[in-house]
C-alpha cells in the first residue's frame, strides 16, 4: 500500500558540508535523503555533488504538508531566511 503525499509527514532540512556550504531542501524522509546526498552514485542530488562532502544535517523542522514544506524551504532560501539561519544556527 502506498501513502498519498498529503498523508505523509514532511520536513524542511538544512545540510552543511566541511567547507561551510549550506543546502536547504524538503523531504518526507530526512535520514534517507541525507544518505542520498552523501551517496556518490545517487543522481537526484546533483547540487550537493558539486561540493565536497560529507554533508551533515544541522537543522530540520516538521511541516504540516508538502506545500507548507516547500513554502518554508523557499523562505529559508531568501535573504531573511539565510539571516535567520545565521542567527540561530551559525550557518
Amino acid at each position: 500500500m502506498t501513502t498519498d503525499a498529503s498523508e505523509r509527514s514532511w520536513f524542511v532540512y538544512v545540510l552543511r558540508n566541511p567547507d561551510g556550504k549550506i543546502y536547504i531542501g524538503q523531504t518526507d524522509n530526512v535520514p534517507h535523503r541525507l544518505y542520498q546526498h552523501n551517496d556518490p552514485t545517487h543522481t537526484l542530488t546533483r547540487t550537493t555533488k558539486r561540493f565536497r562532502g560529507p554533508w551533515q544535517l544541522v537543522y530540520s523542522e516538521a511541516a504540516t504538508s508538502r506545500s507548507a514544506a516547500l513554502n518554508r524551504e523557499k523562505a529559508l532560501k531568501s535573504g531573511q531566511g539565510r539571516a535567520w539561519l545565521k542567527r540561530h544556527l551559525g550557518c
